[in-house]
């Protein structure tokens, strides 16, 4: 079993930022890439950015040059800091991660139970 923790969530107003963070525990052989994916209310769940385990960054359209997603391999975390916050932004911000399962070595992909961000403007 994987389990996959989102932290950092919050109120913020137009403009400013906020900090989510992700844990990955459990059976972990390795873990390959890691990102982010929101959902607002009535819509699909989208990806927001993702980085591979050497450090490849992908991201949206919408959150290129404010967002930026980070990582560390050694405590099996994965950051995004978001500044210039809109009120689009505003959604359920899930963590999703996926690799081998140190158990029987078997890949898996695995997500958390996300973490509310609301802008106001």
């Amino acid at each position: 079993q994987v389990q996959v923790v989102e932290s950092g969530g919050g109120l913020v107003q137009a403009g400013g930022s906020l900090r989510l963070s992700c844990v990955a525990s459990g059976n972990i052989f390795n873990l390959n890439t890691m990102g982010w994916h929101h959902q607002a209310p009535g819509k699909q769940r989208e990806l927001v950015a993702t980085i591979t385990s050497g450090g490849i960054t992908n991201y949206a359209d919408s959150v290129k040059g404010r967002f930026t997603i980070s990582r560390d391999n050694a405590k099996n975390t994965v950051n995004l800091q978001m500044n210039s916050l809109e009120s689009e932004d505003t959604a359920v911000y899930f963590c999703n991660v996926n690799g081998q399962r140190n158990s029987d070595r078997r890949f898996f992909a695995s997500w958390g139970q996300g973490t509310q961000v609301t802008v106001s403007s």
